[in-house]
């Protein structure tokens, strides 16, 4: 079936798709977050009238500005890849996934390139009312831009609202509205914004205690980090609570991963919720050794998070690979055979078309047909396993579980750090001491880059947890990659690898420069 595919080129585009994406995501939740900071800070400098707020104001914007820039650079190359490196992909979907993107191009980015130019430059040449108005509402675009995007994102977590077109073999959009308001979709872009606001804030208060290390511009620093704790622990909250009603969709729809997240092997009724734990290294799904070699774990916990019911069972990696009648669960063998009769109906289907034999086209048609009982069972049956048909071994079904686990449990122990970290911060800078605490003017330097450690461990769990899927148990990744030559993958690579390196230092050059600058005087207006 994939015979004519050289493996090596989609292991180079993973690669290459992972280094892009993660290379992103440093700019990205910085541009999310930072925009709405900005936005609340001009608001308080509109409203006062104090000249010390558009000063700190223009400061952060002019880091907002740097990190932007580059940001978008990546952002489109994220996008081409789609088409050069998995063009199987595009096809089969492209119809759905273009969707949200296009309208992210039309509608979000033009608002937020219509009107950061009056952002930047609108100083002293338009009204207050109107140049507030436009920092709003590019805060408000460059979060629409996550929204279509992670809407995108989240139909392929959990493809909804198409039907499949077996004359074209394409996947086509039939609900707009369900693709939108997938529950999966509503609670990763909620999650994964709000995770941007924290992370901002916590660059803001990094930057800001920078400034109190150095007995600088104390006024200023005190003001921003007020404004920063604040939303971030606002934000840090409703992360929390997000997460939890991400957690439950994955449950419902993508179990392996839970299992994966949670280093669950065999199935268990009132499961209880690893809090900290260290894996078993080597460990396989059928070696029958003990998955972990220490673990603290909270009783009952993962069923009550996962069911909403504390005795619910929850399945295991060996569940879901081999199968549990007693719960209902095929093996992946099981979902493999009927996903290659999917595939072959398909085959049959087209032959039938290509050698004009319509008696048969005709009836084979009626298996794609979702408004025939034949269809309806073909459809519930056999293709709801139309990517498994793609895979060999039951292996496959299983993501690499150690990388998976420790990243969720990263970025679950940082979030509620962050909780108690922005607790602290507003607690010592009401208190007018903060200066005076050398361990927690540190403590918020150092926190700035476990943000983005913890920022890129959710994005590790949300892909890597979902392989071998692309598309949920529609396309594994092994058929979405092009057919075209590993060297050029990997010429790409390397080059890509290169210049956004070179992007990232030249961005923390540019940054630390501003910084060491400091803000200037806010003018009038």
């Amino acid at each position: 079936m994939l015979e004519s595919l050289d493996l090596s080129t989609v292991d180079w585009s993973r690669g290459q798709f992972a280094l892009t994406a993660i290379y992103h995501w440093i700019f990205v939740p910085l541009t999310l977050g930072l925009a709405f900071i900005i936005a609340i800070m001009e608001t308080i400098y509109v409203k006062t009238g104090n000249p010390e707020w558009k000063k700190i104001t223009k400061f952060w914007m002019t880091l907002f500005g740097i990190n932007f820039a580059i940001g978008v650079a990546t952002g489109i190359i994220l996008e081409f890849e789609f088409g050069t490196n998995w063009s199987n992909y595009s096809w089969f979907v492209g119809d759905i996934f273009g969707a949200p993107l296009a309208i992210e191009g039309i509608m979000a980015f033009f608002m937020e390139s219509t009107f950061i130019a009056v952002m930047f430059f609108g100083w002293n040449k338009v009204s207050k009312g109107f140049h507030l108005t436009s920092t709003w509402l590019v805060a408000i675009g460059s979060n629409l831009s996550a929204l279509w995007i992670l809407v995108a994102n989240g139909w392929m977590q959990s493809p909804v609202g198409m039907r499949f077109n077996p004359d074209t073999a394409r996947n086509e959009m039939v609900n707009f509205w369900d693709v939108l308001f997938s529950p999966v979709a509503v609670n990763k872009f909620l999650h994964t914004i709000t995770s941007g606001y924290v992370l901002a804030s916590l660059f803001v208060i990094g930057v800001s205690a920078w400034y109190l290390l150095k007995k600088r511009e104390t006024v200023f620093a005190k003001k921003s980090m007020i404004i920063a704790a604040t939303f971030g622990l606002l934000s840090a909250l409703f992360v929390a609570s997000t997460g939890d009603g991400s957690a439950y969709e994955v449950t419902q729809k993508q179990p392996m991963k839970l299992s994966a997240m949670e280093g669950l092997y065999e199935g268990k009724t009132a499961a209880g919720l690893v809090a900290f734990g260290v894996l078993t290294p080597g460990k396989t799904y059928d070696d029958g050794k003990d998955p972990f070699i220490f673990k603290i774990e909270i009783p009952k916990m993962l069923s009550m998070l996962g069911y909403r019911n504390a005795a619910a069972f929850v399945p295991g990696v060996n569940d879901l690979a081999n199968g549990n009648p007693q719960y209902g669960l095929l093996s992946a063998n099981e979902k493999i055979e009927r996903g290659k009769i999917a595939i072959n109906t398909l085959r049959e289907y087209k032959e039938a078309k290509k050698t004009k034999d319509t008696i048969k086209a005709r009836e084979l048609a009626l298996n794609f047909d979702e408004n025939t009982v034949q269809g309806k069972a073909f459809l519930a049956d056999y293709f709801k396993y139309f990517g498994y048909g793609y895979l060999n071994n039951p292996k496959d079904i299983i993501p690499n579980v150690p990388l998976t686990f420790y990243s969720f449990h990263i970025m679950v122990g940082l979030g509620f750090y962050f909780i108690i970290f922005f607790v602290l911060i507003l607690f010592f800078v009401y208190k007018h001491d903060f200066e005076n605490k050398k361990w927690l003017i540190w403590l918020s330097i150092i926190t700035m880059p476990l943000a983005y450690i913890a920022s890129e461990a959710g994005w590790i769990v949300a892909e890597m947890g979902r392989q071998p899927w692309v598309i949920q148990d529609l396309m594994p990744t092994v058929a979405a990659a092009s057919q075209i030559d590993s060297s050029a993958v990997i010429i790409t690579f390397i080059l890509f690898a290169v210049i956004f390196t070179a992007l990232l230092i030249a961005e923390i050059k540019i940054m630390t420069t501003q910084i060491k600058i400091g803000p200037k005087d806010g003018g009038t207006n």
